[in-house]
């Protein structure tokens, strides 16, 4: 178990206080600035850390003993368990003797950056005799039950990760298995240490992964003090402004970790106030779907698949693509749609901003941990109801249909070409007055910016939830009493049980503009009734989405139907949507308030006169788009430009369109011969999935090096300006 040791938050390192000597380069790029904190710098991350310590981010002395001694225990009862197969499969006493299982840790409490009640990501790492389907998932379990300080078990043989689930004494505990080709596991295993990968399965790779890209991940960075208060700071905002959820679509734990890192490259001698304010600027002005590499991608004889959009369709799919540094170098952002990459830029523009603020002392840390409320943001919304006899089927049955809640927003961006934006919710939602356990999921939903439709166009989504109803059914364990509902609300129809404090808050302009003028438009409840018949007719007009389903009263829950019985739980209802603009209005981003040296720098690499390569997308997919054309009825799924808080982004979909059938089909060529030359340009000079083409070595394998050295040429300065 002492491969744990010395990632706590407590250990210091020995680089803590020292500057980065120029001539030292982290990651696969020079780095933007090696400017140090001034005065005014340090201040400030003074009162960031202790902004941290008093919201309560960091863990007591005595939880932290706990946590160490519920590992210690674990590791005892792993060990007895192998020891016992062990004799069980005929092997000999002193076989038996030797036989060991070990326990490491991953995730933010091998990064040392874990919080008071999170959960311990651990790995359990035994001999190869003991596998995961029989040992593991039914032996293991079956001694974890018969345990008293083991509450709520419950195993997911099936998932990506296989992974069991529990708490120990109080602490939730996340237990991967991975069965490694050796007799005897030595106590002291090197993880990192690519021997461990041989002759073992995929799912066993992934499981290891988790150890070894925290391991990469400290030795990549150039003050690992500074990156841990960095990312617990980021991951208490990415929570409070609900982008924290990679099962949602959004950013998960290892996610942050990467993207935070390699900011502590890009500026070395930062201190954290600093890479705070930088992570904002860098991420806003980051041209998507070019990856973040802490390193450079290896492929090994071992012939595991490693992230490479030329040789692998899938890849190319992939919106915000943030890679591992462990080999097999694989995207840990793979769930990221169209819609959520558009909900975190704007996060990422509302931190930016903010961060502005915090460095002309305008405002103060906590502005930056302003809770985004949801609700507000959105007037019509999918509200998704599950159900279960008891509480211990409702956590089986809620984790399966969480995890299918991002199939749902990408069926509706496809079938929708894109034209209709949904902002799932992370929060779950609890209404406390059912008679059945209960759990709720919530969906924003709007139109893309600046369609321009006709009145009184829809969007018909019934055959998507339909589809979705389907997917859902394909539970391998579903037991009785086990239901779905989804129904469409408007914001008025919220459900109290939806608000924290009991009761509906009155929804704030999401710009300027409109806050000047919400008194007009949203205090329902307090105009007269004349005023509210004139309001209610106007927003047959106004209002984004028309989803014509069962009633619904306002402060309860929606009736829940059987999916499972084959009744559609939408059957009764028109799931269609007006196409009617409902979208957001958000202002330009303005100047950023460090030095201009610095800032020139970071213009004059993210640019697109930083180079040919880097000339307008919007133009050229545009070109394409007019030229080869689009599938009648819409544009292919994603295509066109992604408009994020006053400039426009254009995704990876641009290029590849995603087939009904799941297969992909690249219409890069797409064009007429009058638009060969055009063709060729996106191909090898602009888009940024073909352009891994470019940067094949002589072997024909992926040089990332190359691809990371052209989009950081775009987030650096000229240090003479």
């Amino acid at each position: 178990m002492g491969s744990s040791e010395g990632f706590g938050a407590s250990s210091k390192p020995a680089n803590s206080s020292s500057q980065v000597p120029p001539s030292k380069q982290y990651g696969v790029t020079k780095p933007i600035s090696m400017a140090g904190p001034t005065v005014a710098d340090l201040k400030r991350t003074q009162k960031l850390e202790k902004f941290l310590a008093d919201s309560g981010l960091y863990e007591s002395k005595e939880e932290a003993s706990k946590r160490e001694d519920v590992l210690h225990r674990l590791g005892e009862i792993v060990k007895s368990w192998v020891k016992q197969l062990t004799r069980l499969k005929g092997y000999t006493d002193r076989m038996v003797e030797d036989a060991n299982a070990v326990i490491v840790t991953f995730g933010s409490y091998r990064l040392g950056v874990h919080g008071p009640g999170a959960d311990l990501d651990t790995l359990c790492i035994g001999p190869s005799y003991v596998n995961r389907e029989e040992d593991f998932f039914y032996t293991l379990h079956g001694i974890l039950a018969c345990v008293d300080e083991v509450t709520e078990l419950q195993p997911i043989p099936d998932a990506h990760v296989p992974v069991m689930k529990f708490k120990f004494d109080g602490i939730s505990i996340d237990l991967l298995y991975a069965s490694i080709s050796c007799l005897v596991v030595p106590e002291e295993l090197d993880i990192s240490d690519v021997s461990v990968l041989h002759n073992v399965d995929e799912p066993t790779v992934r499981s290891l992964n988790g150890c070894r890209v925290a391991d990469q991940i400290l030795k990549l960075v150039p003050n690992v003090e500074y990156f841990r208060t960095t990312l617990r700071c980021l991951k208490f905002w990415a929570k409070r402004r609900g982008v924290y959820s990679n099962v949602t679509g959004f950013l998960g734990g290892v996610n942050c970790a990467l993207l935070v890192a390699r900011v502590c490259q890009l500026y070395p001698n930062a201190v954290p106030s600093m890479l705070v304010s930088r992570f904002f600027r860098v991420y806003t002005q980051w041209r998507w779907p070019n990856p973040v590499m802490l390193c450079s991608i290896e492929e090994n004889e071992l012939g595991f698949p490693v992230w490479h959009p030329q040789k692998n369709p899938r890849d190319r799919s992939h919106l915000m693509p943030i890679i591992t540094p462990a080999y097999p170098c694989m995207n840990s952002t793979y769930n990221v749609s169209t819609s959520t990459l558009r909900v975190m830029m704007e996060q990422f523009q509302y931190g930016n901003k903010i961060c502005e603020d915090i460095e002309l002392n305008k405002v103060g840390w906590s502005a930056l941990f302003e809770p985004y409320i949801f609700f507000e943001g959105y007037k019509n919304f999918l509200q998704i109801d599950i159900v279960a006899a008891d509480v211990d089927d409702l956590r089986a049955w809620k984790g399966w249909v969480e995890s299918r809640l991002r199939t749902l927003t990408l069926m509706i961006e496809r079938d929708t070409f894109g034209k209709l934006q949904c902002h799932p919710d992370p929060q779950e939602y609890i209404d406390n007055s059912r008679n059945c356990a209960h759990s709720a999921f919530f969906m924003g939903l709007q139109r893309k910016q600046g369609e321009v439709v006709q009145e009184g166009q829809q969007f018909d989504i019934r055959g998507t939830v339909e589809a979705f109803r389907h997917c859902v059914n394909m539970y391998s364990f579903w037991k009785p009493g086990m239901d779905m509902h989804v129904s469409h609300i408007r914001r008025r129809q919220i459900p109290s049980y939806a608000f924290p404090d009991g009761y509906k808050r009155c929804r704030p302009s999401r710009s300027t503009a409109q806050l000047e003028n919400s008194s007009k438009s949203v205090h329902e409840n307090e105009v007269s009734g004349s005023e509210l018949r004139e309001r209610n007719l106007k927003r047959k007009h106004d209002e984004s989405v028309r989803l014509d389903v069962l009633p619904k009263r306002r402060s309860t829950s929606p009736p829940v139907k059987s999916l499972t019985g084959g009744v559609s739980c939408l059957g009764a209802g028109d799931m269609s949507v007006d196409a009617v603009s409902d979208c957001q209005e958000l202002k330009n981003v303005g100047r950023l308030s460090s030095s201009s040296s610095e800032q020139d720098e970071l213009d004059r690499r993210m640019s697109p006169e930083a180079g040919t390569e880097w000339a307008s997308n919007s133009s050229v997919v545009t070109s394409v788009s007019s030229e080869g054309g689009s599938p009648e009825g819409g544009s292919p799924e994603g295509v066109g430009s992604v408009s994020v808080a006053g400039y426009v982004e254009d995704s990876t979909m641009d290029v590849v369109e995603v087939m009904t059938n799941g297969r992909f089909k690249d219409n890069t060529y797409r064009a007429s011969g009058n638009n060969e030359v055009l063709q060729d340009a996106l191909h090898t000079q602009l888009e940024p999935i073909a352009m891994s083409a470019m940067f094949l070595d002589s072997n024909g394998s992926f040089d990332s090096d190359a691809v990371q050295k052209t989009v950081i040429r775009r987030l650096s300065l000229t240090s003479t300006a």
